[in-house]
Parts: C-alpha cells; sequence; structure tokens
C-alpha cells in the first residue's frame, strides 16, 4: 500500500521499497518494531507536521487543585496541582565543603504528549481587560465614532504604546519547562493566583500516529523509516561480507550499510533546513 495507516502497512512498505518479496530483507520483527518507534520519535521531535500548537486550560482552585484540558481535544488530564511544599537537602562539594538549599516545587504536571511550552499568558493583566474603566476600553469608546476622520496610525501607536507599558510594568511570568520531567514551573508570586481563575499555557503538542493515521503516510516518515531499515539490513549482512551464495551471488553487506548512512545523513539535512521549526533566537 502507497500510503500505509498502520505500523504493519509502514513496515511492509519499506521493505517493499528494498526489494521484498523478490529479495529476502533479514531484518528481524522486533528490530523492524525498534526502528520504527526511532523514526516516529524522530518525526514527532523534529518535523514541522510532527506536532500541532494547542492550548492548555488550567483552573485555579482553592485546594491547589487543578485540571488541565485541551482546548483542541477530547478529554481530560488531572494533575497533582500546583504544589507550593519546600524541600530541603544537602549538597557534598569538593573536599568537605556542604552547600545547603530549599527548593520550592512550584509546579503544574503537564501531559506525556506536550513536548515544549512558548508560554503562559498573563494572569494579572491590568492595561488589558474587560473592565469598563480600563484604558483600551476607553479609548476604543471615545474614538470608535471617529474612525472616519481620524488617522489609523495614531491610533495604532497609542495601542502600540500602550502595549509597551503593559510589558514594561506587567511583563510576562517567568516559566521553567522540562519535558522529561514533565513540569511546569511557574515562578512568581502565588498570593496573585485567584481561585477559578484559569491559566492558559501555550504549547506544542506531538501526534499520536494512532489517533491521525496520516502520519504513517507522510514522505519524509516513510523514507527515513526505509533508509533505517536499510542500514539495519546492511548491519546484519556486514559480517557475511564477501560469502558467495549457491549461484555465484555474493553478500555486499557493509555497501547496503553505507547507502543507508549515506540516505539517513541526507533527509536528516533536508528535515534541518527544510521541514524543522527554526530556533526562536534565529527568527527575526
Amino acid at each position: 500500500m502507497a500510503k500505509p495507516s498502520t505500523r504493519q502497512e509502514l513496515a511492509e512498505y519499506g521493505k517493499r521499497k528494498l526489494g521484498a518479496p523478490v529479495l529476502e530483507i533479514n531484518v528481524a520483527d522486533e528490530q523492524i518494531e525498534d526502528l520504527l518507534d526511532d523514526a516516529i520519535e524522530i518525526y514527532q521531535n523534529r518535523h514541522m507536521d510532527g506536532v500541532e500548537l494547542m492550548y492548555l486550560k488550567h483552573k485555579i482552585t482553592n485546594q491547589l487543585t487543578d485540571t488541565i484540558q485541551a482546548s483542541n481535544a477530547e478529554g481530560a488530564h488531572t494533575s497533582t496541582g500546583i504544589t507550593t511544599t519546600t524541600a530541603t537537602g544537602n549538597i557534598t562539594g569538593i573536599g568537605t565543603t556542604t552547600f545547603s538549599y530549599v527548593e520550592t516545587q512550584n509546579y503544574i504536571q503537564i501531559p506525556d504528549a506536550v513536548i515544549g511550552i512558548e508560554r503562559v499568558f498573563k494572569i494579572d493583566n491590568r492595561t488589558i481587560s474587560t473592565n469598563m474603566f480600563n484604558i483600551n476600553y476607553q479609548l476604543f469608546l471615545n474614538e470608535i465614532y471617529y474612525f472616519s476622520s481620524m488617522e489609523l496610525l495614531q491610533y495604532t501607536m497609542v495601542k502600540r504604546y500602550l502595549n509597551d507599558l503593559d510589558f514594561i510594568l506587567h511583563p510576562d511570568k517567568q516559566i521553567r519547562f522540562n519535558r522529561r520531567q514533565n513540569r511546569l514551573y511557574l515562578d512568581t508570586d502565588f498570593s496573585s493566583l485567584k481561585e477559578d481563575d484559569y491559566l492558559i499555557i501555550k504549547c506544542y503538542r506531538v501526534l499520536d500516529p494512532n489517533d491521525y493515521p496520516k502520519v504513517y503516510s507522510d514522505p519524509f516518515l516513510k523514507k527515513y523509516f526505509t533508509a533505517l531499515l536499510k542500514k539495519q539490513w546492511g548491519q546484519n549482512l556486514i559480517k557475511f561480507t564477501g560469502v558467495k551464495l549457491p549461484g555465484g551471488t555474493e553478500l555486499n553487506g557493509r555497501q547496503i550499510y553505507d547507502d543507508g548512512v549515506a540516505e539517513i545523513e541526507a533527509l536528516e539535512s533536508k528535515m534541518a533546513n527544510e521541514y524543522e521549526l527554526p530556533p526562536l533566537d534565529l527568527i527575526g
């Protein structure tokens, strides 16, 4: 099937690209499963089509328990809440020097599928709000009737100026996230958080091929898995290099292995240049 929609179909596709059933592909089923996992992991971590931008909704309660819900996904992920207890301990350095520390565990548990968090939207934004005495509201209310005669450039510049003031007076909350811990740390004053308020978390979630079968038919994933399969096939045959089969055919596992490695390097280079999102500090 040219457009595989399951793991098994992708495995069969890769073997056909290498010559099956005309040739016997000497790769064990267990090795194929490992290669599928490796290919999907690389695709989800580095390919722009392997993730989706989404927003998690986190409700603050009086008991510091919470529910994280995906705004564009079914179901909910329940975590243990914003933990604000402290941990104490000692770190022994060079020689006999001992350093004492206190760690505040101010984190939110994040679902496993989230691989990166870009920001947490402002909680206590005072300049941009729905209050009728808000300066943005008053500006819009007083100027809306004069849009036909006023300069839109001036209005835009005033709005930008107000946003700059808000950024200086009320900067974004500092956050820390490590996907191996599945914890989003909020470095903020928790007295500013109010019960029943929501934290909106802008993040990236990997696409699960079981939920989105079109992932298996992605052109890059098919080529990358086939290259991994070729490399493994050649690696299995390297020790038989020079062995002649009946009919005079000679195995050349080294050449198959080298071809697989070259294809993998070419695909990864192409992905970095065409399919991978650039680092944020290189945008602009």
